[in-house]
């Protein structure tokens, strides 16, 4: 395994970085890069989550150059919930999680999550992956509660599968860890398939 590959990770997302962790990968440097996320006139969800995490990407590229650090894996990834055309916000407030929750209940949405890879040679290599999920219809009671909970804050749709909203899904189609926010399977065949060595760094950590 070579020791001198760098990965970074160009988000500040907890979820992200358990996911790259539960897939033997601890990322050399968290390296957010913040964007307008607003979708441009007419575009498809599936289009706006491949812009934005190439966008991301490419920016913490910039920003990693400017410190004049080179040879980098850049990862980045973005998550789009919506229904059809639609897209969910990351709900800040708590009306906004409320409309996304009372919009998802009792039907079908999807999630796209973009992954883009930078890699030292300055490749640009990306992924979209699509879930499938539907939601029970919400009681009031579940609705409340939820809010309550204060764990939809800053997702994207207003919940998280992972923790109590996993409890609303009737039906998931397609990859889990997406709806969480970073498709590993995908994820993992980026880096290997650019030589990034994934796979030795499991024998690394039995040994640990």
């Amino acid at each position: 395994m070579s020791v001198s590959q760098k990965l970074v990770l160009a988000s500040g997302s907890p979820r992200r970085i358990e996911l790259l962790q539960q897939a033997g990968v601890e990322p050399d440097r968290i390296y957010p890069a913040d964007l307008d996320e607003t979708p441009l006139r007419a575009e498809h969800p599936r289009s706006l989550a491949k812009r934005l995490s190439a966008a991301k990407a490419q920016k913490a590229l910039e920003g990693l150059n400017n410190e004049g650090q080179t040879g980098l894996f850049v990862l980045a990834a973005d998550t789009v919930v919506a229904v059809g055309r639609r897209v969910l916000p990351k709900a800040d407030l708590v009306e906004e999680a409320s409309n996304c929750l009372r919009l998802l209940s009792g039907r079908a949405h999807r999630v796209y999550t973009g992954v883009c890879l930078i890699t030292p040679a300055g490749k640009v290599r990306q992924r979209l992956v699509e879930t499938r999920v539907r939601f029970k219809r919400l009681s009031r009671d579940e609705l409340e509660s939820y809010l309550a909970s204060g764990e939809w804050r800053g997702k994207a749709g207003g919940y998280a599968v992972q923790g109590l909203a996993g409890t609303f899904v009737v039906k998931l189609v397609g990859s889990y860890t997406n709806v969480v926010g970073l498709p590993l399977y995908e994820t993992v065949g980026l880096l290997t398939a650019d030589g990034y060595a994934v796979h030795p760094r499991w024998h690394a950590s039995a040994k640990a």
